[in-house]
């Protein structure tokens, strides 16, 4: 507990707010189901809701986990629209700089999500990231390749929400500056497999390919050794696709007598 939530609990409404979000989340304890969910979810909001003058939400790790846990990917949609629904009555209430100090408590259950979203609900998810991350600008850097790597699964050649989620991802560069969106991307093909492809497709979609490698420094983020390390990685991945694209992405942008890339 805080500083600043020892000292609403002198405010005898703060103190029934406490009361009352601990009976909701008792609601989850007793779910068996995934309608339970959706019910136990409900009263959640209406407590929020309720006390929405008070910008500090008592019990936010239980409420974080709560929210997690009913994004899991077993779970139908329509138990993480209404867990979405939470989260953004959560972030109108805490405002963007309590948003940024929590990033990592509220993000753990979101992040994960798009890859195993149902279509109905990855518009909510997106319009999230929209509406309440993008404004934390530099803010986000802690959370960064997080964030990515849960954006990138929506940029699949075709699909309905491409050219949003692209935008998105854009937007998020200018946010944090280039470079670190870069270093956070390159850090996400290392790591995550699953956003390899359409990670390597959003760095040949974004070249100039009119500039030459110097003129656009910026994609080799601010450590080179992890850009290197991610491409190297990416050209041994099991897929085809992966390993064409990323020999696509060493022929135009990386050639071996780039000083850049000389130790």
């Amino acid at each position: 507990m805080n500083t600043e939530e020892l000292e609403l609990l002198s405010d005898s409404k703060y103190r029934n707010y406490v009361a009352a979000i601990d009976k909701a989340l008792k609601n989850f304890e007793y779910s068996s189901e995934w309608a339970d969910l959706i019910s136990a979810l409900g009263k959640l909001n209406k407590v929020l809701q309720n006390n929405a003058k008070y910008q500090v939400v008592p019990k936010k790790l239980t409420i974080g986990k709560r929210l997690a846990q009913c994004l899991h990917p077993a779970l139908p949609g329509g138990v993480h629209r209404k867990a979405l629904e939470t989260y953004e009555i959560i972030f109108k209430i805490i405002g963007p700089k309590r948003l940024a100090k929590d990033l990592f408590l509220y993000s753990s259950g979101l992040f994960p999500l798009l890859a195993n979203a149902a279509m109905s609900v990855k518009p909510t998810l997106l319009s999230l990231y929209e509406i309440y991350y993008l404004p934390l600008g530099k803010t986000l850097k802690p959370g960064l390749q997080g964030l990515l790597t849960g954006i990138l699964p929506g940029l699949e050649e075709g699909s309905e929400y491409y050219e949003r989620t692209n935008t998105l991802l854009e937007k998020v560069a200018a946010a944090v500056d280039q470079s670190a969106f870069y270093s956070a991307l390159w850090g996400s093909l290392l790591t995550s497999p699953a956003v390899r492809l359409p990670g390597i497709t959003y760095v040949l979609a974004h070249l100039n390919r009119k500039l030459s490698m110097e003129d656009q420094l910026y994609i080799i983020g601010s450590d080179i050794e992890l850009m290197v390390e991610a491409v190297s990685t990416s050209v041994q991945d099991s897929s085809v696709l992966v390993q064409r694209s990323t020999l696509d992405l060493i022929l135009f942008c990386f050639p071996f007598h780039m000083s850049q890339v000389k130790y």
